[in-house]
């Protein structure tokens, strides 16, 4: 049998896989290599949107859909204007994302595209191999980069929460919202299913992204979704006379284990690799610092392994936030309610990212609810 004759493989074409090997041809890494690219089907639908705060113009600044300068936050009936800058609100539409990466890896010579799904097992002597429509190709002298998220086991001691969210984009029989202003998100729906909220991005006067989102461990049935996004429209935004134009619907895991980054010589990226913010569901923005990270490796001649992960304290803090979602004390509505009541939304963006010092984080803990965190801290410690 003989060795792989690609110096990397990349698994699953995901926002992960998607976005290395984009940074890798920007950066030429691919000159006089060969790289194989493995997913299980053509992406040709727009099947979802990334949605994040940045500060700058980003790597993927060209195909962003559109961008908001100013978002709300309601708890109650008054809404709170967010303190945003530096910071802008950025949407990327998946079809546009998908179209964007697939030109640039198939104008590339050295990019070889499979579809089919991907079975990473082992032969003999301990080597690895990946079997893909009946071929198998061994991943000897090759870097092994896998984006496919396997549910990990759970434990009592870990907490293992869902984001999910249904979103309709639905257009209007005349100018009802203000485009250059959405909500980052609205906790006035009820909170029976559990950490239950609606954030609202519109694309025009007459178009916006209504997305109806849950933090909690189990899924509802389809058609609560729907029910759930008529009322709010009807409702809350008092819109009678609209039609949806697309859907999408996501589950992102949230939970405290530590998802390795390499494991068995393969090293793993995206959600599959930990990087999803546990607490918030958040992830475009963390895949982009990892890939970013992972080519500078490569260009200087680094092991890739060197790459550190976040500093072990916001490991700590997502943990005591899914403590108590978990436990549903305090509700979410709460604790995000303190977040940006009580601090510029520019800083809370911050700590989000994990980008914050020490000090500014204890300014930011003040704010919250003391006791129900301390209580879910010393769980954590002990």
């Amino acid at each position: 049998m003989p060795a792989s004759s690609y110096d990397y493989i990349v698994i699953g074409a995901g926002a992960a896989g998607l976005s290395l090997l984009s940074r890798m041809i920007d950066a030429d890494l691919l000159r006089n290599k060969k790289l194989l690219l493995i997913e299980k089907s053509p992406k040709k639908l727009n099947d979802r949107t990334w949605c994040f705060w940045e500060k700058d113009p980003g790597y993927f600044e060209n195909i962003v859909h559109k961008r908001w300068e100013k978002l709300d936050f309601f708890d109650s009936g008054v809404a709170i204007p967010l303190q945003m800058a530096p910071y802008t609100y950025k949407m990327i539409r998946g079809i546009d994302f998908y179209e964007h990466c697939f030109a640039k890896a198939a104008s590339h010579p050295s990019v070889t595209i499979e579809y089919g799904e991907a079975k990473i097992g082992r032969v003999e002597q301990g080597s690895k191999s990946i079997e893909i429509n009946g071929k198998t190709v061994l991943t000897d002298g090759a870097i092994v980069f896998n984006s496919i998220f396997s549910t990990p086991q759970a434990t009592p001691k870990t907490y293992h929460l869902l984001q999910h969210f249904k979103g309709w984009i639905i257009k209007t029989a005349k100018p009802v919202f203000t485009p250059d202003k959405g909500t980052l998100m609205d906790f006035r729906i009820h909170q029976t299913p559990g950490a239950s909220f609606v954030y609202v991005l519109p694309l025009s006067a007459d178009s916006a992204l209504i997305e109806y989102t849950l933090f909690t461990a189990t899924l509802l049935e389809k058609k609560v979704y729907d029910e759930e996004l008529k009322y709010y429209i009807e409702n809350f935004l008092h819109i009678n006379d609209y039609s949806i134009e697309e859907e999408e619907f996501g589950i992102i895991p949230m939970t405290n284990v530590k998802f390795p980054f390499y494991e068995h010589g393969i090293f793993n990226i995206g959600i599959a690799g930990g990087q999803t913010k546990s607490s918030t569901g958040y992830t475009f923005q963390f895949i982009q610092k990892q890939s970013s990270a992972i080519v500078a490796c490569l260009l200087q001649g680094k092991d890739i392994q060197s790459i550190r992960p976040a500093p072990q304290r916001f490991h700590f803090y997502d943990s005591v936030l899914l403590n108590l979602l978990d436990k549903g004390r305090p509700l979410c509505k709460e604790i995000f309610s303190h977040l940006f009541r009580k601090n510029e939304a520019a800083a809370v963006f911050k700590f989000l990212d994990n980008e914050t010092s020490l000090p500014e984080e204890i300014r930011i803990m003040r704010t919250l609810q003391f006791f129900p965190f301390l209580k879910a801290a010393l769980q954590q410690i002990l």
